[in-house]
This record gives structure tokens, sequence and C-alpha cells, in this order.
């Protein structure tokens, strides 16, 4: 409803406009007499207003609020137009007035500035009411003289050349889009509504106040610089609040400055149904930042039901309408208005100006009571008396009869409070801004003017429009040395005063400024403020939080929710490997390769590299297996050597069993190579050493059960020759091509497809596996099928011999050993295809020490255990009767 209300108060202006024009035709053409007729106009009636005038050469329109309140009565058919009455006197417009009266009189003193060319006035009213702002502009470009002598070309210098004001966006829109057809230049000091920056309908409106459009990009400015993302805005039912309504929508989009949490059209007048409707969206909302684009008369009636509903807790932000205005700050309001931000006006130092006020008079005389009515009604107002004549349209006069001799020194007025002189600042340049064309269009040189065949303007023929073309390039410096020029669309240089309400210890209540915001070189919006001044109306005296969701910390992301404004969203934790390092993310963004996500998921962290690390338990333990079995093979070759000459070591091949304890030892050894970070030398070589180590082992093995079924047949009659297969030299050259097959195996893959470090991310997200990669899958499989062949072979061989007698048990011994060896390789398969990373390494390690060990002691342990511990049966008779008795 409401955003179907702002969209319709944009279409007011076209039909006021269409409306006014009409008028204004009616209006000329009943006052003017054709020249065809007769050599005079007269007007037919006059609209009776506030106005204070002076005569000058060429004279400056004025229009001003000097009256809050109007009564226009009913249109009626009499002869006499239906005159308003206004009430409610405006001290503060008053001085604006006086502001411009000073103006003129200063430039009228100063002898560089319009040398011989005197300045007058005609200020009106406007009450607050467009009917009479605009019968004000019409009276102002007509003139109000009651009969006037036409010459022959119909020239002269015009009633106006043109208007200082309207103080209203609404009132200024109507004015100007009739007087901008005949190019009746317009330099408002307070209408901010950003439409009145196009050209195309107000070719003539220029203003000495920035726009609307830059005070909602310096709110926007402070939204930001505080943190207020969740705001609530509120604007008056008039063109000023509703194109600042769709300012501040476009705007915050664009900027990312944050949302509104609702958006209300306060009503013209005291509608207390609809105002309480506005208090409880506002009570509901979780925004505790209000902003208020209006004028104080509708924030009056507003904080009316504020007060009567004690709604407090609010960050009240306020436009430059009503941020430096005293009507809000009473003992009453300032329980709920305190610590209020606004932007004001620039501040700016008129010099003289208190002076002048103290010398003004009223009118005793009363020569012309509707000339200059507003000096006379100030009096009354100010001295609570009341003239003998009132003025017309005055209705408050009362008490005793005005001398006019009273001291303004003596009561306590504000129009005397020069100290914070901000729109009077404005109407003060936009007079010198008119003086400063007029005197630039008065020196031009005759053949170098800028108009039609070089000619210039003059004051016996001036046009309204050639004044047009000098402000639009004016440029001057005023006494306090600020800047004053217009741009391409009449606007001033934007730079706003951030002000902060103080409420005082007394009860009392200071407008400081904080701060300031002003557009940069490039545009932009530069905010300068000291939070350390700022005075918060809470009980932390900080400033408020006002978000419809906290920010998302580092580590999360932004997730929306489904149709709420963007300022309304979840948090959600960033998924594993994926980080954000802000605030507010929208998305979350994975980290390399190499890298995963912290646990508060807020940068990424090296991935933890997993191998079989000497430094772990597991690994420890797998070393010092690994070098017991080296030392129990060395220990066992160094008994074997010891007792090299006694029968038992004898009687079982010692060749080829300190060939065995030596391979047995490697295969120790090579386990090592497994432990570690890996390299590209050690996976080269660990299942090359691997490899050949159990070959040379499983094919001595396999050596030894040979020769033990040779000997047991060559015990027998016939078979003696046997032996000659199994002599050393062939036993030697076995093992040699036994081995020297495995050795080729390895070579070959080895150069075709080397095994290769490799960092494998695929076992575990947040770890890198350190492993070997096989380089050739065929390869690894042939070097473990040739050493599983030869073990079957071996344990073959033996399970036939394992029934020989006790003197040749050996045969025994290597069935019991292959068994447990084909065991642990058998069951090695599965378990190294199934474990990832260093667990595949621990598997074939522990299968290499398992099967090292079961044939370290399944050959030699018995073995050992008769040489050291039972001494006599280590005899050569004892192993021959044990084969006799056999």
């Amino acid at each position: 409803m409401n955003r179907r209300k702002v969209m319709l108060g944009f279409l007011d202006i076209k039909l006021l406009s269409l409306m006014y024009f009409m008028l204004l035709y009616s209006y000329f053409s009943s006052v003017v007499t054709s020249p065809l007729y007769s050599s005079s106009c007269r007007l037919q009636g006059r609209f009776h207003l506030n106005e204070m005038h002076k005569a000058g050469d060429v004279v400056l329109g004025g229009i001003f609020r000097i009256h809050f309140f109007s009564v226009f009565p009913d249109l009626s058919f009499t002869s006499e137009p239906p005159q308003p009455t206004c009430y409610g006197f405006d001290v503060v417009g008053f001085r604006r007035v006086q502001t411009m009266a000073f103006a003129i009189d200063e430039i009228n003193r100063n002898s560089n500035l319009l040398p011989n060319v005197t300045l007058g006035y005609s200020i009106y009213d406007n009450c607050v009411k467009l009917g009479i702002a605009f019968r004000a502009g019409l009276s102002a470009v007509s003139g109000q003289e009651e009969q006037f002598i036409l010459d022959e070309n119909c020239a002269g210098t015009p009633p106006v050349i043109g208007i200082v004001g309207n103080p209203f966006s609404t009132h200024s829109i109507a004015i100007s889009s009739v007087l901008g057809l005949y190019r009746v230049p317009m330099v408002s000091h307070s209408a901010t509504c950003s439409c009145l920056s196009d050209r195309q309908k107000f070719p003539s409106f220029f203003r000495t106040i920035p726009s609307d459009a830059f005070q909602v990009r310096a709110m926007i400015q402070i939204l930001k610089h505080f943190g207020w993302s969740w705001t609530g805005l509120l604007v008056s039912d008039d063109d000023h609040g509703l194109h600042a309504a769709r300012s501040f929508q476009s705007d915050l989009a664009h900027s990312g400055g944050g949302c509104l949490a609702y958006l209300e059209v306060l009503p013209w007048g005291n509608d207390p149904d609809e105002l309480r409707r506005i208090l409880d969206v506002m009570k509901k909302s979780t925004a505790r930042v209000v902003i208020v684009f209006a004028h104080d008369s509708y924030m009056m009636n507003l904080m009316e039901e504020v007060v009567r509903q004690n709604v407090t807790g609010l960050q009240w932000m306020a436009s430059e309408a009503w941020t430096t205005t005293t009507v809000l700050q009473t003992p009453d309001l300032m329980p709920y208005l305190a610590g209020t931000i606004g932007i004001a006006i620039r501040r700016g130092e008129i010099s003289g100006f208190r002076n002048f006020l103290l010398q003004m008079l009223p009118d005793l005389h009363h020569n012309n009571i509707y000339g200059n009515s507003m000096v006379n009604q100030f009096w009354e107002f100010t001295f609570q008396c009341r003239f003998a004549t009132p003025p017309a349209g005055w209705v408050e006069a009362g008490g005793t009869l005005c001398t006019g001799q009273e001291n303004l020194e003596d009561v306590e007025t504000e129009l005397l409070d020069v100290s914070t002189l901000r729109l009077e600042y404005n109407v003060y340049k936009a007079v010198y801004a008119m003086a400063y064309a007029l005197d630039d269009m008065l020196q031009c040189e005759p053949g170098r003017g800028p108009f039609s065949g070089h000619s210039c303007g003059n004051l016996k023929e001036l046009e309204p429009w050639q004044l047009v073309y000098y402000l639009e390039k004016v440029n001057f410096t005023t006494t306090v040395g600020d800047q004053v020029s217009f741009d391409e669309n009449g606007d001033a240089l934007a730079i706003y005063d951030v002000m902060n309400w103080l409420w005082l210890p007394d009860g009392r209540t200071k407008v400081q400024n904080v701060g300031e915001v002003k557009r940069s070189a490039f545009k932009s919006e530069e905010l300068t403020i000291d939070e350390d001044k700022i005075f918060w109306n809470f009980e932390s005296k900080k400033p408020p939080r006002s978000v419809c969701s906290e920010s998302c910390p580092p580590g999360t992301r932004v997730a929306r929710k489904k149709g709420e404004p963007v300022c309304c969203f979840d948090c959600i934790l960033c998924s594993e490997g994926k980080i954000s390092n802000g605030t507010d993310v929208m998305e979350c963004t994975s980290c390399p390769e190499d890298f995963w996500s912290s646990p508060q998921r807020d940068h990424c962290i090296p991935k933890k590299t997993e191998f079989l690390s000497y430094h772990e338990p597991l690994g420890i333990g797998l070393t010092a297996a690994s070098l017991l079995g080296t030392c129990m093979c060395a220990v066992v070759m160094g008994i074997f050597i010891y007792h090299h000459n006694t029968p038992i070591v004898r009687a079982n091949n010692s060749e080829m069993s300190f060939l065995l304890l030596l391979s047995l030892k490697l295969c120790f050894l090579c386990s090592l190579l497994f432990i570690g970070r890996p390299r590209l030398w050690t996976c080269q070589l660990r299942h090359a050493a691997f490899g050949i180590s159990f070959v040379l082992c499983v094919s001595c093995i396999l050596v030894k059960t040979m020769v033990v079924l040779a000997v047991f047949k060559a015990s027998k009659p016939g078979g003696g020759a046997s032996l000659k297969w199994f002599g050393v030299l062939q036993q030697r050259g076995t093992v040699i091509v036994l081995t020297s097959v495995q050795a080729t195996v390895c070579t070959v893959w080895i150069v075709s497809a080397s095994p290769t470090p490799h960092k494998n991310t695929q076992y575990y997200n947040d770890k890198i596996v350190y492993e070997c990669a096989v380089g050739s899958t065929v390869g690894f499989a042939v070097l473990l099928g040739y050493i599983g062949s030869l073990a079957s072979l071996s344990f073959l061989i033996a399970f036939i011999a394992r029934n020989l007698p006790d003197s040749f048990n050996e045969a025994k011994l290597i069935t019991f050993s292959m068994l447990i060896f084909c065991a642990v390789w058998v069951a090695f398969v599965p378990a190294y295809i199934s474990s990832p990373g260093k667990y595949a390494d621990t598997v074939e390690v522990f299968a290499i020490l398992a099967s090292s060990f079961g044939l370290l002691v399944a050959l030699f342990g018995p073995k050992c255990y008769i040489i050291l511990l039972r001494p006599e049966r280590n005899t050569k008779k004892a192993i021959m009767g044990r084969e006799i008795q056999a």
C-alpha cells in the first residue's frame, strides 16, 4: 500500500503543473488588457499576502515560511477572491526573510558589486500552503501595481528578475514548472527534492542546498560507518519525502549498505489511527534505527504518538529538514529524541547580521498595510502587544498597544540567535548568486556578449532568461571562504555537517557538530566523524546494534532466507575443505590440493602428511623387530661359524645354511626401506630388495630340500648317482640362476615403469598419504608370483620328504617353515589391497618380518637348541645312532 502511495505521489507534480499553468493563463488574461485597445493595464484583483517590500532599480523576489499554519476559505463567487488567514508566527522563518534583506542592504553598500545599481526586494509568506505559495509566485512575477502604463515596445525591467525560495520542494516544483516556461530564475535555499535537478523540466531552477540524492547517499555513509544495516524509513507525504524514499531504496540496494525493515509514509495531518498503525510497525520491527525524511511539522505529530505510547530504545536519524529545528527540542521529547544523529546544512558566518536585526523597527504609520506587514506581525508576536490597526491576515494580536520603541535585547527571541546560521547562510548565498550573476551581465562588453549577435543584457531591456545564463556560470567565494557555484543541474557544491543532539545534565539540549560529509573529487561521499563527541541515549552509552541478522563470522557463509530481504540470513558453517576468511561471505572457497580447512574453517592449513614414520610407535616397533631379526641372524650365523666343525652343522649343508642366514638378514633389513618418507631411491629399491632377498632365501631352501631328498635316495642301493646333480657347484648355480630371474624382473620393472613417490589424497580428505606408486601392477604381480611359485615348489618337495628318517628330519622343518611362509603371504595379499596409506606398508613389513622370523625360527631354532643346550646330541655317533635306530 505504501509503495503504491509513493508511486502515486510522483504523479502529483504533473497534475499540479498542469493545474497551475491553466491558473497562470487565466490570471494573466484577467490582469493584462491588450495594448491594441488601451495603453494601460489594471489589476482585476489582487491576492492579500503577508509581504515586505523595498524599492530598487532591480527587484529580487522572495518566498519564505513566516507562519506555520493557514486557513484557506472555500471558493466563492464574490467580486473579491477569498483571502487566506495565516497564524502561528515562525520566528526562524522571519529571520531568513531578514537575511535576504540584510544581504541586499550589504550589496547596495558594496561599491565593487553592482555599482550604480540598487537592489530591492519583494518578499512573500507562503504560510506552508501550496496555494498561497503559488499566489505569491504569481504576484512576484506579475507585480502588485494597481495600474501601470505600457510603452510602445512593452519593454522595461520586470517586477522581479528572479525569486529566492521557496523553501519547500513541492512548492518549488509547482512554481518552477510554470516560471521555468518563461525562464524566470528561482534560487531555493531549502528545496532538496532530487527531482528538481531535472533541467528538462526545471531549466531555471537553482539551489544553494545539496539535493536529496546527495543527502540520501550521505546518510547511507553514516549507516555504513556504524554498521546499521537494518533500518526503518519514515517519509513525509510530499515530494520531499516521496522522492527521498525512492532514492533511498535505489541507492541502498546499489551500495549494499543494508536493507529497509519498513517504509512508511507519514500522514499530512494529525491522523491518530494511521500514526498508531505506523508506531505498531516500528515496535514490532527489530530495527533499532529510524530514519525520518520529513519537515518538523510531520515530526511533531509523530512524536505526540511516540510519547503517548512511550516508544523508547530507538536511534533516530534526521534529514536536514528537522535536524536543527528547535520545536522538537523540548523536555518532554528529549527522553526519546536525545542522541539523534542527523545531517545539517553547512553552517556559515554572516558578519554584522545581528546588528542589522537590532536596528529593525515596525511601521507605525501603516502607510501600506499590505506592503510591509511582516515586521509588525513579528513585533506583536515577540512583545505580546498589538498595533491600533492590525496587519491583514493576522489574528493573534492582543494585549497592550505596541509603541514601536520596544527593545529586542530585552526579550528572549530566536531572531537574535545567529550562532548557527544554516538555512540563513543559504539564503545569503542565494542573494549573492543573483547579484554576482547580474553584475557579470552588466559588465558585458557590447559586441562581445553571449546572446544573439554577440549582444549583451541591460537593465532597460532585461530578460529573466539572460540572468539564467549567468547564474549557470556564477562562481564566487563568500567572506568566510566558501565557494559558491552551480553544476550542470543547478545544484550547489555538496557538503553537509553531521549533527548530534546532546542532552545536557540540566535538561537543556545542544545540537553539536560531530563531523561532515562532502563530495570528493571522484564524485563519492567522504565521511569524517568524531565518535568520541557523540551522545548515545542508551544505558551502554554506545551505538546500538541494528541488524536483521548478525554478521556471519569467518568460517561461515551467508544463506539467504527465502522471501526475506537480503539482510536477513542464516550463517552456515563451511563444509570440510572450504573456508571463508571474512565476514558475511556468500560462498566458501576451496583450499588448495595440499591444504585443508582449519577446525574453525577460517583459514587453510597444510594437510597432515601420513607415512610409516620412524618416530611413531608403529614404525618404532617394526624397526625394532627388523633389527632384532637381523641381530638374530647374525647370532645364529656366529653360532654356526663357531660350531662349523660339529656334526649337526656339517650334516645340514653348511654352505647353504650360511647363504640362507645371509638372505634372511637381507630380508629383515629390506623391511627398513618401507619405513620413513618415501623417496625415489627408496621406492625403487624397496621392492627390488624385497623380491631379490626373498627369492635368494627361498632358492636356498629349495636347494637344501632337493639336497636332502637326493641324499636320502643316495643312501639306498643304486641311488648314489643322484648326488652328482647336487654338488656344490650345482647348488650355487641353481641359487644364482633362480635369483637372477628375479633380478631381471626387477630391472625390467624399474626401467619400464619405475615406482615413484606419490601424494595420495584419495584415502583421506584432510591428509596426504605419502606412498610409493608401484608404477606397474604387472611387475609387482610377477615379482610376488615368482616368489610364490618358488615357495610352493619348496613346500611341495619338503612335504614329499617329510617322512625321512630322523637323521634327515630337516625336511620336516622345511615343510613347517614353508607352511608358515605361504600362510603369511597368502594372508598378505587381501590385507595389502584393503589397507590404505601407511597401513599397506605396515602390512607388507609385517609380512616380511613374520615370514622371515618363521623361516629363521623353524629352520635354525632346533639346531641352535642342540648346539647350545644339548651338546651331547651334537655328535656323529648320536646322529648315526638315531639313523640306525630309525
